[in-house]
């Protein structure tokens, strides 16, 4: 047990803790700038079983903010390098590698098995369907986003509200790193404070789930608050998967046809936004709008819902397994 002396000195762990951690299984959802910290820590700790999604491979403009990968990984799954890289550094520890999204149809399965799940996707889509996942399997969520150098990282689900109650709109953009930019320590500021919650959250030791910490690096300044109590959203637009498509369905695809030349199906309808508006389903058939992220489909949704339709579902093709 010497590996794990100095923490197991901490009151909240001792042997009894570090038994739990040792027991614990985490999903890791994302194996990028958040993913770096949060696999080398929670495996540093002593967690028994870590499982990663990322259907990535490592780039080499990864590597100023994913620090766990080298020049040799250039190319390989960012899943399988990780688990690599996690074996030399603990080999107690039982890593999985899942090069996969996870999407609707495979993350309730994933949050029924593990006892917490990490968001490290930053991605607004993956967070709600991980949310929706952990939410009704009562499973802990711990999700985090960076942007820039601001970012948050939050407990959710479980024994807490869920990311809708907190953030039951979508962005109104869709930056993402590879648009605004990124600096290296700020993702690995709050993949560290993910690890921190997670590790929390297994202990029982509190305050974790319920809890929200902002940061922004740029002006070194952190912010914070509790969301315990906060309500569940009504009328929840949920993602659905391509599997998950019904013969019924009116399904509409967004993307124009230089963005996705194939529909995400042949019986979609490729609908401009304002086309949709103009466009009535037959009585009670499910409208499922298709985007290549899930924000536009989002504002679709939204605009449908103030001419009163109510059967709506959105998905995203980047997180459609």
């Amino acid at each position: 047990m010497n590996r794990y002396a100095r923490q197991m000195q901490l009151p909240e762990i001792g042997e009894a803790g570090q038994s739990r951690l040792r027991r614990a299984h985490v999903a890791v959802v994302g194996a990028g700038g958040l993913g770096s910290p949060v696999l080398q820590y929670l495996a540093g700790a002593g967690i028994g079983k870590i499982s990663i999604f990322d259907p990535d491979e490592v780039a080499e403009n990864n590597l100023h903010r994913q620090p766990i990968y080298g020049m040799a990984d250039i190319g390989r799954p960012k899943a399988v390098a990780a688990r690599d890289a996690l074996r030399t550094l603990n080999s107690q520890v039982n890593v999985s590698a899942n090069v996969e999204a996870l999407g609707p149809s495979l993350a309730p399965e994933v949050a029924a098995q593990a006892d917490l799940v990490i968001d490290a996707a930053d991605s607004f889509a993956a967070s709600y369907i991980l949310s929706d996942a952990c939410l009704a399997k009562g499973t802990p969520l711990v999700s985090a986003s960076v942007l820039g150098q601001t970012g948050y990282v939050g407990g959710f689900c479980g024994a807490a509200p869920s990311l809708r109650a907190v953030f039951p709109e979508l962005p109104t953009t869709g930056a993402t790193c590879a648009t605004a930019g990124v600096l290296g320590p700020v993702v690995g500021v709050i993949g560290a404070l993910q690890a921190q919650i997670a590790l929390r959250v297994l202990l029982g030791v509190p305050p974790a789930l319920g809890q929200m910490i902002t940061a922004d690096l740029s002006a070194l300044h952190f912010g914070g608050f509790s969301f315990l109590g906060c309500p569940e959203p009504d009328n929840v637009i949920p993602f659905i998967a391509k599997p998950m498509l019904q013969g019924s369905d009116l399904i509409v695809e967004l993307r124009s046809r230089q963005d996705a030349p194939e529909m995400i199906c042949p019986q979609a309808e490729r609908l401009s936004e304002d086309a949709l508006r103009a466009r009535v389903p037959c009585p009670g058939q499910r409208v499922v709008l298709c985007c290549q992220s899930g924000l536009r489909a989002w504002r679709a949704a939204k605009s449908l819902q103030a001419q009163g339709e109510t059967n709506l579902a959105l998905l995203a093709a980047k997180a459609s397994t």
